[in-house]
């Protein structure tokens, strides 16, 4: 069909929107409510065009093309409209800022601010609304600042549509709507997941992270605490983003000099705590598999997907891996066999985890594994210390990470990318079953964005039926498939957020599918440039079990490295 914009004509094949339209004829229209990974929903009227022969202006993300269609996407009456339905939405947002943003908790890009700039507002002739709501902060990992939302209602979407969580919602009408929780209980007393993909939507910093930075200053400050660091392997593939980066730059070298100039002691590698996990997640599948245990069994590095589970299908607790996260390996390992070694008591030492999830903050206080971790740092937070710092990250000069529990394998870095837990357990649970060495490491049918894969995996004359799967609605429907008995697995990779820990909900905004895949490629570079790829060849985890756990699943592992589940209401 043909179609003119901006009295230019253009061809399309079918039928889509004006939106997707002027995309392909590389126009831009702004935007607030609407999100490529999100069903259009025609609420903020910002995309709003003019269409020959239409008396009213229609909302370019909603509007499908016509045959013979003449669309205006900038003509002067689309120009006022906009400039006058962006000073309401700012108005709506609450506060006095006059796009200031001082006491704005937006990380990185303000979408409001760069929508406002792109329209040419700049002044503010509505004074601010307030809508009176309070702030919730009932939640360890998320919190929501009501006064500043707009009510595009994307992270409602992004929740339900995406994640299948649904525990935000719109209440009342008119200028009287807000986003809220069930009977407004807050998010940390209904079944939030804490995964944060809500707060990659929000444009406008109304959602976000439960700060732990100042906690992180003091304790560095203490000179009666040893303050060691652990940074998870989707972190340095994004952190570099919020210094201007390319998505997928490498920075681990620089992120180490970075954290060494902030003052902590050690810096480590959750990388190393990943193979750990390997070790006995591995070997956990293995006696389950020839014990005729509980199949299939579930991964349990991601404490959304586990939370998710426990409230919705608590009928699957046993068989999630009893393993805990890397994240709570590591701390258990450093405040008992490293501090040990050093001479310093578990209470003077200080464990700090740099994650790519916000989900990882109500890990750390979990009544089954509180205390192995002290504070958790999102991607987003770790960047804004090293600003105020005055650290240049990508021009500091480049550093390794201490030993021990900074050496690690290939197979522990691909844990930041969906399919990658799958990958490196079956690298190592091959190797253990069979005796012989793997002819080939990579593992390609479970790596890709798709939110479900599914692969058979021969090991020594077995067939095992293996699945990855990533976001918490493709959780949903696997599940249902095995309650169903349409499917069949022996072992299942669940992770909360799509593309895995590298689309956590502390990574950089924007999050996006392009991103993601550089992202991705950056942790399977990473993978490919080390020496040592395999969990179960990392010298530093053969010299843990030696001196310290014996062997897998051993009684001094069970104690240390693995924990139970819950079933919640």
């Amino acid at each position: 069909m043909k179609v003119k914009i901006n009295n230019r004509e253009y061809e399309f094949d079918q039928e889509i929107s004006i939106l997707d339209a002027t995309k392909k004829a590389h126009i831009k229209i702004p935007t607030l409510c609407y999100s490529e990974k999100l069903e259009p929903f025609g609420s903020c009227r910002l995309c709003s065009v003019e269409i020959k022969g239409e008396r009213t202006l229609k909302p370019a993300c909603v509007t499908k093309i016509t045959d013979g269609m003449e669309i205006f996407t900038h003509s002067q009456r689309v120009r006022k409209t906009r400039k006058t339905i962006m000073e309401l939405i700012i108005a709506s947002h609450g506060i006095n800022c006059n796009l200031n943003c001082l006491t704005c908790s937006k990380s990185g890009s303000c979408e409001i601010k760069e929508v406002a700039e792109e329209i040419g507002v700049t002044e503010i002739r509505v004074p601010p609304i307030s809508n009176g709501l309070p702030e919730d902060r009932s939640s360890y990992s998320i919190v929501r600042e009501p006064q500043k939302c707009i009510v595009c209602n994307r992270c409602v979407r992004k929740c339900s549509e995406v994640q299948s969580v649904n525990i935000l919602t719109i209440a009342n009408r008119g200028p009287d709507t807000y986003v809220t929780t069930f009977m407004d209980k807050g998010m940390g007393n209904v079944d939030c997941t804490n995964c944060g993909q809500c707060i990659l939507e929000c444009p406008t910093g109304a959602l976000h992270e439960v700060y732990q930075m100042d906690q992180v200053w003091a304790a560095l400050s203490d000179e009666s605490k040893y303050v060691i660091v652990q940074t998870a392997p989707a972190v340095r593939v994004a952190i570099a983003e919020e210094f201007g980066a390319e998505p997928g730059k490498i920075a681990t070298k620089q992120m180490v000099a970075g954290l060494r100039l902030l003052g902590f002691d050690k810096v480590f590698d959750t990388n190393f705590a990943a193979d750990l996990t390997i070790m006995e997640e591995a070997n956990e599948f293995i006696e389950r598999f020839k014990n005729n245990g509980k199949l299939p069994l579930f991964t349990s590095c991601s404490p959304g997907w586990v939370k998710f589970l426990e409230h919705n299908y608590p009928e699957f607790i046993d068989n999630l891996s009893s393993c805990k996260s890397p994240q709570q390996m590591f701390g258990a390992i450093a405040k008992t066999y490293y501090a040990n070694k050093l001479g310093i008591s578990k209470e003077d030492t200080v464990v700090v985890s740099v994650m790519p999830c916000t989900a990882k903050k109500f890990e750390r206080v979990r009544s089954e594994m509180k205390g192995d971790v002290d504070y958790v740092l999102t991607t987003r937070e770790l960047a804004k210390m090293f600003k105020l710092a005055g650290i240049d990250l990508l021009n500091v000069p480049q550093e390794e990470y201490d030993e021990p529990l900074g050496i690690s394998s290939g197979a522990g870095a691909i844990f930041g990318a969906t399919g990658g837990v799958m990958e490196a357990a079956l690298r190592t649970a091959y190797e253990v079953i069979t005796g012989k060495e793997l002819e080939k490491l990579d593992f390609e049918s479970v790596r890709g964005i798709e939110g479900i894969k599914q692969a058979t995996v021969e090991i020594d004359g077995i067939n095992l039926k293996v699945a990855v799967v990533n976001g918490l609605g493709n959780a949903r429907k696997v599940l249902e498939m095995i309650k169903s008995g349409e499917k069949e697995f022996q072992f299942v990779e669940f992770m909360a957020c799509p593309g895995g820990c590298i689309g956590g909900g502390g990574q950089p905004i924007p999050t996006n599918n392009e991103i993601l895949l550089k992202r991705m490629q950056a942790i399977y570079e990473i993978d490919r440039s080390l020496s040592i790829r395999k969990s179960h060849e990392n010298p530093a985890i053969k010299t843990l079990y030696e001196e310290f756990l014996g062997e897998p699943l051993s009684e001094k592992s069970h104690e240390l490295l693995h924990t139970t589940y819950i079933a919640r209401s």
